[in-house]
């Protein structure tokens, strides 16, 4: 059962800290219950809220729009940056878009921060695909993605053999908001947990909802324990076929409800069996926060995505208008080099040369021909990228981006009626 335990902290500091850091005290750790096996009891109220969520999120599925895969970028971009908002690391879309292309190719100038962005985006997203094609799940896996987000120091990476906490002074746990089981207890929790995530007794949501609340109480790594919390969210919904295109923007959500992302775990953490009802109650409230987010998540993706699309019709007019004023009365081949660039572009909103010979498989000289009348009409345009190179940007998408990552950090989900709750982009002056 999940229960509090009493611990002693024997102060290890004679000097070096501050005086008031130097105590010795009593404090309680958490261990939750396993959750393996747990049967549940949910009711109908948040029992709709978890099929609401299901909805959207299905409904997103659904969407007949080409651009529902290129979305997918967007949101797992957006997770990203979001899970870096978490951390205190705030690079525009631009940059993290240009760290992105540094990862094939020579980018100058670009700042630590956005190219950890950018391979937190292909980590995530390529250890999402990864476990959710895997028979089964070991502790192991949930290490080498722990490292791979935690590439160094060495000593911060695989399961922690001292105890840690969150919140209060860094010296000791006396006044921490939570603090995790001891480190003994550590392993067979992780057993249970890969084993929970490996099977199907609850909906999708609900066993998302559970084993990121599961890890994060018991925060089993030195380090980097949000980013690889915020991971399992996406490995339990493709897993279980949930989310085949797209990946939900739930840490922006998330972060933006902070009060009541946090209020949320707290509940979670309560002392009694699995099924005595205080622990239904603590488990409903989780839930409840959860499938909100998610619900909420698919809205604002499925907005994104019209966008898009409202913004590819406007590249369609702009190239019509631009053929008839040369007095070309054929429109594009689907199959030229400009038609392909123009289907990726959501995705990929900025390319080179380089980019679009090894995406598409078009020759460098239809490539620059294509990109340049692109910028041309006005749907690239050009900056530099080092000494003689030249990349080109679709600013429009990257907007599309700011703007819903602005809407997103906003408690009412729209900025016109509540100013963002955290440091977020600010798109271009119109």
């Amino acid at each position: 059962m999940g229960h509090f335990a009493s611990q002693y902290w024997e102060n290890p500091y004679d000097s070096g800290v501050p005086r008031a850091d130097r105590r010795s005290g009593d404090f309680q750790t958490y261990t939750p219950s396993p959750l393996t096996g747990m049967k549940l009891a949910i009711g109908p109220e948040v029992d709709a809220r978890v099929a609401a969520a299901e909805r959207a999120v299905r409904a997103l599925n659904r969407g007949t729009h080409q651009d529902l895969g290129l979305v997918s970028r967007f949101l797992l971009r957006s997770e990203a940056i979001a899970s870096s908002y978490i951390e205190g690391i705030a690079p525009s879309p631009r940059n993290v878009a240009l760290a992105e292309l540094a990862l094939d190719e020579d980018v100058r100038g670009l700042s630590e921060t956005a190219q950890q962005v950018a391979r937190n985006m292909t980590i995530v997203r390529d250890a999402s695909d990864a476990l959710s094609e895997k028979e089964s799940l070991s502790v192991e896996d949930l290490e080498a993605l722990q490292a791979s987000l935690i590439p160094e120091p060495a000593e911060m990476q695989g399961v922690r053999a001292t105890q840690n906490w969150i919140g209060g002074s860094r010296y000791h746990p006396l006044e921490a908001a939570h603090v995790p089981p001891p480190p003994d207890q550590v392993p067979a929790l992780l057993t249970d947990l890969v084993q929970y995530m490996a099977g199907a007794t609850h909906s999708p949501i609900i066993q998302a909802a559970l084993v990121h609340a599961q890890f994060e109480t018991i925060h089993p790594f030195p380090d980097g324990n949000g980013r690889v919390g915020r991971a399992l969210i996406h490995t339990v919904l493709t897993r279980r076929g949930l989310t085949t295109e797209a990946i939900l923007p739930v840490s922006l959500v998330l972060a933006t409800l902070h009060q009541e992302y946090i209020a949320g775990l707290e509940a979670f953490r309560v002392d009694g069996a699995p099924e005595s009802p205080q622990v239904y109650a603590a488990i409903e409230s989780w839930v409840s926060t959860f499938a909100d987010a998610v619900r909420t998540a698919a809205e604002q993706a499925a907005q994104l995505e019209r966008r898009l699309a409202g913004l590819r019709e406007d590249w369609i007019q702009i190239i019509a208008e631009a053929r008839r004023r040369a007095g070309k009365v054929r429109a594009t081949r689907r199959d030229s080099a400009l038609s392909t660039i123009l289907d990726a572009l959501p995705g990929t909103p900025v390319v080179t040369t380089a980019t679009v010979t090894r995406m598409h498989g078009v020759t460098a000289t239809a490539a620059q021909n294509a990109l340049a009348q692109l910028a041309d009409y006005g749907i690239l345009e050009t900056i530099s990228i080092g000494r003689a190179q030249r990349a080109y940007v679709s600013l429009d998408v990257l907007d599309l981006i700011t703007r819903s990552e602005r809407a997103m950090a906003s408690r009412d989900f729209d900025t016109a009626s509540s100013p963002p709750t955290r440091p977020v982009p600010v798109p271009r002056a119109r």
